[in-house]
């Protein structure tokens, strides 16, 4: 029973290993298989000897029936552990962000205005971008006041948009 401990608890000594050094200790398993990326990767490495040795110990404790049988249940187990731990990092590796959002995004959205924008200038409105509140420099065809609700015709620059006052 005492390997089986010790390969357990080596098993999560590995995983503690791998979080707190993150990708250093990858490299060591780089050249082993081209085709297997991500299959011989330190989390699911950690994982099935964990599970194998927690395992073999469990059911060589509780049932008595040798180490052969115990180291059985440990494989089958530790490939259980491994495959969850591979299928777990495959989806978190294929969860892309949205894209940053961009100026552009910013046609035919609504935004009040901070700054009073004359027939023939510039004034500031105030408009979200990505969640984020962005003061942007707005003309407008007609005098807008401040603190009327405008909507975003065009993007003339990064820094500047063109609005039109919202009629309600």
């Amino acid at each position: 029973m005492g390997w089986f401990l010790g390969l357990g608890i080596a098993g999560l000594v590995l995983l503690v290993l791998a979080l707190v050094f993150d990708g250093v200790l990858e490299g060591v398993l780089d050249g082993l298989g081209e085709g297997l990326d991500g299959v011989l990767s330190l989390p699911v490495i950690a994982g099935f000897v964990s599970a194998l040795g927690f395992t073999g110990a469990i059911v060589l404790g509780t049932t008595g029936t040798g180490a052969g049988v115990a180291a059985g249940a440990g494989v089958v187990a530790g490939g259980v552990a491994g495959w969850g731990a591979w299928r777990f990092s495959r989806a978190l590796m294929r969860d892309g962000s949205a894209p940053a959002p961009r100026g552009e995004d910013l046609a035919g959205t609504s935004g009040s205005v901070v700054t009073a924008i004359p027939a023939d200038g510039y004034g500031e409105v105030l408009l979200y971008l990505g969640g984020q509140p962005v003061k942007y420099a707005a003309r407008a065809a007609v005098p807008v006041a401040r603190g009327a609700e405008v909507w975003v015709e065009a993007v003339l620059s990064p820094t500047s948009v063109a609005v039109r006052p919202v009629e309600r």
